[in-house]
């Protein structure tokens, strides 16, 4: 398939918009016959034409994928157009295990409770109805406990184009963790980290 620079950004424009959820770079590159340089080149080009004309809708990055969103200062005229309720927003327990997911990911149902020291079940069940996190597998462990993770609506709902753009965790915040149950929690990672 030989296409003009136009014809390649309206292309990937159109592959998006049919899509309606994020598209893998790799998937766009083999259809469109182009290296993956090349897409986030002309994707970057059309961000900014996009950004230029002030475009209702953008390309975000979400990883190695790419998804058409409509630009968060007009959710309120769509939400009245489609006549939608607000999503109910997350209670302080959800950004708290959302945090524990987001920074040690993957992780078991029973390391984040260790970290807050109570029963999260509905809570997961809550991130993951949201599509803010999803099963990721289980571990080889007695009882092949579940291991969850972030998705890629995560991303996009706090505008990250990876996890590489989460804030550094202050290192002078005041712990309340013990000292004692520090050192169980990072054996719990490391674990994690050789089993997955």
């Amino acid at each position: 398939m030989c296409l003009n620079l136009n014809d390649i950004q309206s292309a990937v424009e159109a592959i998006l918009f049919a899509a309606g959820e994020p598209v893998e770079a790799e998937r766009i590159c083999e259809v469109l016959e182009i290296d993956i340089d090349r897409l986030a080149a002309e994707i970057i080009d059309l961000q900014a034409k996009l950004q230029k004309m002030n475009s209702g809708i953008e390309i975000v990055r979400l990883g190695n994928q790419y998804q058409i969103c409509t630009r968060e200062k007009y959710s309120e005229p769509i939400l009245a157009v489609m006549d939608k309720k607000r999503n109910t927003p997350l209670s302080q327990a959800a950004f708290e295990v959302l945090a524990i997911v987001a920074y040690n990911q993957p992780v078991t149902k029973a390391f984040i409770e260790q970290i807050r020291g109570v029963d999260c079940t509905s809570v997961i069940s809550t991130l993951c109805a949201k599509e803010l996190i999803e099963e990721a597998g289980r571990l080889e462990l007695p009882g092949r406990p579940l291991i969850y993770k972030t998705t890629s609506n995560f991303l996009r709902c706090f505008g990250l184009s990876d996890l590489t753009e989460l804030p550094e965790i202050p290192e002078n915040v005041d712990n309340e963790i013990p000292p004692s149950e520090l050192d169980q929690i990072e054996g719990q990672i490391s674990m994690l980290d050789e089993e997955v």
